[in-house]
């Protein structure tokens, strides 16, 4: 398990500070907060990254947290994995 998190089915209207508190607001300390914008207009795109501090602490917001309400929207939580290369 790694310490960062997917974090899907998120609001165009969430920001990093909303995520973040969130988070801290049911007892899980945050190290960094992601969202993913789009390129051409800047928008969210509905997905980031959450990183804890630790694996256990990921595990547990990973339980805890997944289909809370944030901005009213039930989040999605997964374990983040590595970007697979691109082919061109």
């Amino acid at each position: 398990m790694s310490s960062r998190l997917f974090v899907g089915n998120l609001s165009w209207e969430t920001t990093t500070d909303t995520l973040r508190q969130a988070f801290e607001s049911n007892g899980h300390p945050v190290n960094d907060v992601h969202i993913v914008l789009d390129r051409e207009t800047g928008r969210p795109r509905g997905f980031g990254f959450i990183e804890l501090s630790d694996d256990s602490a990921a595990q547990n917001a990973m339980s805890q947290m997944d289909g809370e309400m944030v901005d009213d929207r039930p989040i999605r939580i997964s374990e983040a994995r590595e970007r697979a290369p691109r082919r061109d």
